[in-house]
């Protein structure tokens, strides 16, 4: 599909997504597409610190740049507006610097379109542009286009929009070394070389978690259910909900629930035998390195088609739903209450046959 948006010759690509881990994994299909459009030219990214992991050792990418928006607003409290600003000038000053010809913003927030803006590109083009950023682009385009069943859809129409050739349109994510092997060391400190299911019950709002007692019921059978250990996944602010979780478990799981680095968590459900996950970072991470995944989402729904045969989707559709932010259920969450353990246990052993199949004949399609 032809576009009169990019030139046929451009030296120079910036592409903006601050955050968060989920829509960076889903934004990093765009790399490939226009590495292969145009293959000379230098591409960079700039990213949050927290979301910076993701994309910077990625082979396609000749620079990341990092907004250190947390180091800035912790700035800001110990030493005062002023340095901030200081710091903020030096940084714009830096990002001028490189002159890129167009910059892409994939996020289509005010601080994303700020960040577009300020780095002087004079073709700049917004996805969906919002919160007043649309007069910072010299173009926008709808965020809400294409097929908004499948991963990734409003990247996949940019994409398509901007003339590139999308494909199957894989997300690519590329960890540091570091990062698996932390990973390889806490495998075999944890006796887990025979395989595990990951379990990544944690996000940073309630109505996209499944009940707590589901998740201890599914880790007491995940053993029986696939013949590996369970291991809990998450951040050091998702301790207190864990020890929820194991309050009510009697048997056996590995929790490294805060005692992994981000980077080693994203390893970890790499080399899952599978992994079971709620609409967050590391469940989308799953799916781009390929692992056999449930996805359990409700009151979000970034995506309803399995996007490989390796993934399956539980859904069940509410007249409320998706409600985002804004649930009108008064936390009763019924969207997640209505999957049912049965149903997890079962796509489980879907995928993981579906698994058993690939690698035990002629190894097509082993990730």
């Amino acid at each position: 599909m032809a576009s009169k948006l990019l030139p046929s010759r451009v030296e120079s690509i910036l592409l903006v997504r601050l955050s968060a881990r989920g829509d960076v994994t889903f934004a990093s299909a765009m790399i490939p597409c226009l590495r292969l459009r145009f293959p000379k030219a230098r591409i960079g990214w700039v990213v949050e610190e927290a979301s910076q992991d993701l994309v910077a050792h990625h082979p396609d990418l000749d620079e990341v740049i990092i907004l250190p928006r947390a180091h800035w607003k912790r700035l800001r409290a110990e030493r005062g507006p002023l340095a901030v600003a200081g710091e903020m000038a030096e940084w714009i000053s830096r990002l001028r610097a490189r002159r890129y010809e167009v910059a892409l913003d994939l996020q289509g927030l005010l601080r994303s379109g700020l960040v577009t803006y300020l780095s002087g590109a004079p073709l700049r083009i917004g996805l969906g542009s919002k919160e007043g950023s649309r007069p910072l682009m010299t173009h926008v385009l709808p965020r809400d286009r294409g097929e908004v069943r499948r991963i990734s859809s409003e990247y996949h129409y940019l994409a398509e929009a901007l003339g590139l050739s999308p494909g199957d349109f894989p997300m690519s994510v590329y960890l540091a070394e570091e990062d698996q092997t932390g990973a390889e060391r806490l495998v075999q400190e944890q006796g887990l070389e025979g395989g595990f299911v990951a379990l990544c019950p944690f996000t940073t709002r309630p109505q996209k978690h499944w009940l707590e007692e589901a998740w201890a019921a599914l880790a007491e059978r995940t053993a029986s259910l696939s013949g590996h250990p369970a291991v809990f996944l998450g951040s050091p602010d998702d301790r207190t909900a864990m020890d929820r979780i194991a309050a009510l478990m009697q048997g056996r799981s590995v929790d490294l629930v805060g005692r992994t680095t981000l980077g080693e968590a994203a390893a970890l459900v790499g080399r899952a035998k599978a992994m079971v996950g709620v609409d967050t970072g590391l469940t989308h991470m799953a799916i781009a390195f390929r692992t056999p995944t449930v996805a359990l989402f409700g009151s979000t729904t970034p995506y309803l088609d399995a996007p490989n045969p390796q993934t399956r989707i539980l859904h069940h559709p509410m007249e409320c739903a998706p409600c985002e932010t804004r649930p009108t259920c008064d936390g009763a969450f019924t969207c997640m209450r209505s999957i049912q353990t049965a149903e997890v246990e079962g796509a489980l052993r879907q995928v993981l046959a579906g698994a058993s199949i690939r690698l035990g004949g002629s190894g097509a399609g082993a990730a």
